[in-house]
């Protein structure tokens, strides 16, 4: 069966095609069609992008399907930047201009009010155009400066008081194990075994 990441986020799409390593799956991504153009995010909720992302793609490839929205909730900033984590520092910023940004906007918050989530909403479209979500979230605490070089994205500023590292400093496998996606891609996971 293929199924195809709604994404052209290689991190993502890493971190998901080794969740799915086991499963009998031929697992491709956007850039596996490259004819599909840039899918418009404007829903409100990571569960309405989700919906968006998977819908479109899968009115393109007729295969099934699977997209995620996810990101970044600051309780100090009011639950930003949220659905716009990913462009929130600019279209095209890099990852260390993305945390830079927070980082400033936080510079002085005190340490009991930095906490914050990751937070993954999963919207799987089957063959038969039947719609599964599922939703995972990691809680922890906005560092003071980047520490770290694994992973992408805000993992080198969200800290983990249980695991007393944050995001960037956990291998891949132990990401997985407590991220938000790897928590939504768990539930999906038995959702896909029965397509």
């Amino acid at each position: 069966m293929n199924l195809v990441i709604a994404s052209r986020n290689k991190g993502k799409i890493s971190e998901i095609k080794e969740l799915l390593a086991d499963l009998p799956i031929e697992v491709l991504s956007l850039f596996d069609y490259p004819s599909i153009i840039e899918i418009e995010e404007n829903g409100e909720t990571f569960a309405e992008n989700a919906q968006i992302k998977a819908q479109a793609v899968y009115n393109y490839t007729k295969c099934a399907v699977m997209a995620d929205d996810s990101g970044l909730e600051i309780d100090a900033l009011d639950g930003r930047p949220g659905v716009h984590s990913s462009r929130f520092a600019g279209e095209n910023a890099a990852d260390a201009e993305k945390c830079e940004l927070i980082l400033n906007i936080m510079k002085n918050v005190p340490d009991e009010k930095r906490t914050a989530r990751f937070k993954s909403v999963i919207c799987i479209i089957d063959m038969n155009g039947s719609i599964s979500l599922t939703e995972g979230v990691c809680n922890g605490i906005i560092t003071h400066e980047p520490i770290g070089d694994n992973g992408f994205g805000y993992d080198p500023i969200f800290y983990i008081p249980n695991l007393n590292r944050t995001m960037a400093q956990l291998t891949s496998s132990e990401k997985n194990a407590v991220s938000h996606r790897g928590i939504a891609l768990r539930l999906a996971v038995d959702i896909i075994k029965k397509l």
